[in-house]
């Protein structure tokens, strides 16, 4: 994948109308999105990962995907925290197995991703980067789940899930984000938008 996404922010670090919209929009998007692989892929998939239950987790990367894509995209602080929340927060509307902590967990995941970038100042948008946030909010998710769901597990069988979490995040979030924000360049509909 190229670094054709290092562009520096704007000149401004305020929020625009359109930077809220595109931005909430991508959480509700992802929100609808997180319900459907709730329900169709995550759920039914257990049964696929039997032999290695760890392994379940390389199908995580989806749920961190608007941390890195939304941020991409409108270069603003908080851009990470607000779309993840938004999308969390209509995955629980929506129904979820995991309640309401599915809203600390997406801002779990979306506060890691946006240390990342709140690092670079907001001008730094490679693909390293973007994998480094998608990494971040892994990590992130990784230590909430240890703590809220698998209070239980060794640190042996954590490690695993840790490294099928990353693989995840670095496929599914950041290469995710970059190929969605290019899809939506040549389609048009960023214009106004640095990305």
């Amino acid at each position: 994948m190229s670094t054709e996404y290092s562009f520096e922010r704007p000149a401004s670090s305020a929020w625009r109308t359109r930077d809220i919209v595109v931005a909430a929009t991508i959480g509700v998007a992802f929100g609808v999105v997180f319900w459907f692989w709730n329900i169709f892929v995550w759920k039914p998939a257990e049964p696929l990962f039997a032999f290695l239950p760890p392994a379940q987790n390389v199908l995580y990367g989806l749920w961190l995907v608007p941390a890195v894509l939304a941020p991409l995209i409108v270069r603003r602080p908080g851009a990470a925290v607000f779309a993840e929340v938004v999308a969390a927060s209509v995955s629980a509307l929506l129904g979820t197995q995991w309640g309401v902590d599915v809203l600390l967990s997406g801002f779990v995941q979306g506060a890691a991703a946006e240390l990342v970038f709140a690092v670079t100042l907001y001008r730094a948008w490679s693909l390293p980067i973007l994998a480094t946030a998608a990494f971040a909010s892994a990590a992130a998710a990784w230590v909430h789940d240890w703590a809220v769901y698998y209070q239980a597990s060794s640190l042996d069988v954590m490690v695993w899930v840790f490294a099928f979490m990353a693989l995840s995040a670095l496929t599914l979030a950041a290469g995710g984000a970059v190929l969605l924000a290019g899809a939506l360049r040549r389609a048009g509909v960023l214009e106004g938008f640095p990305s």
